[in-house]
């Protein structure tokens, strides 16, 4: 009994601690002044109100979303067929595909970035200032999220079993993979879009050194205005986390989905 309220106690207390700083930049984000009180003197949505009809934040956010949305749709028609060849004709492969996809975060992204600043900023591809780069970038981001996440997903169906199957039918291998093969990997592969998203969604470094306010994201955006007040810079962050909360809540629910199917 004391063990268990012991344990009771200790997630208590850590969701208090996670908890307190969300709370804390809530409550400053809806405070219309908040001087030497320890509660704010009024409340007001005004600051919202002001973040969601400024263009340069509205121009920022799509362009996020634009690049995010891009760089998912390239990583979905890239990995997923790469997913599958491997598992069905190179299966050896896979070993070494798992070391393969960490090494974009064996080096940082500031190194990363001077590099590609040298090999793109002129010549026969001038790509620095341009959402393309950030685009190739931010597919390495999601390469290691949505493979693992498509391996599991192979590893838990009868890959060979369904293709031949579907070939006894007279389907051929693409047809086969189509039909067959990416219905099973809907639900894992959403999930990964999901979780990819909201880690492209917040991704500074490379946005900042690459871009810039050659063609602004969100998270540059945030960086460029956060002299200005405060209550105005806590509202763009609560709206960043509650956006970037329920698109976790989505791929955490459809995670449960693959895994209990």
């Amino acid at each position: 009994m004391r063990a268990d309220l012991y344990h009771r106690l200790v997630v208590a207390a850590l969701v208090a601690l996670l908890a307190v700083p969300v709370l804390a930049t809530l409550a400053y984000s809806l405070a219309g002044n908040w001087g030497a009180t320890i509660l704010p003197d009024s409340f007001s949505v005004r600051w919202y109100l002001q973040l969601w009809h400024d263009p340069r934040f509205l121009s920022a956010f799509g362009h996020s979303l634009l690049i995010s949305v891009a760089t998912l749709l390239l990583s979905t028609l890239v990995i997923v067929p790469a997913v599958f060849v491997v598992f069905y004709r190179f299966p050896a492969l896979d070993r070494t595909m798992n070391l393969l996809i960490l090494l974009p975060f064996a080096v940082p992204p500031v190194v990363s970035s001077v590099g590609l600043l040298q090999l793109y900023a002129d010549g026969p591809l001038p790509l620095v200032g341009t959402p393309w780069i950030l685009i190739g970038c931010y597919f390495t981001i999601a390469l290691p999220f949505m493979y693992r996440t498509l391996a599991d997903s192979l590893r838990g169906m009868n890959l060979h079993d369904l293709m031949d199957a579907a070939h006894l039918l007279g389907a051929s291998t693409p047809r086969a993979f189509l039909l067959v093969v990416a219905p099973n990997l809907r639900t894992g592969l959403m999930a990964s879009l999901f979780l990819s998203f909201s880690f492209l969604l917040g991704e500074f470094v490379f946005a900042n050194i690459l871009v810039g306010t050659r063609y602004e994201t969100l998270q540059v955006y945030l960086y460029s205005v956060r002299m200005t007040s405060g209550h105005f810079t806590s509202a763009i962050v609560m709206s960043y986390f509650v956006f970037t909360l329920v698109l976790t809540w989505f791929a955490t629910r459809l995670g449960k989905q693959e895994s209990q199917a």
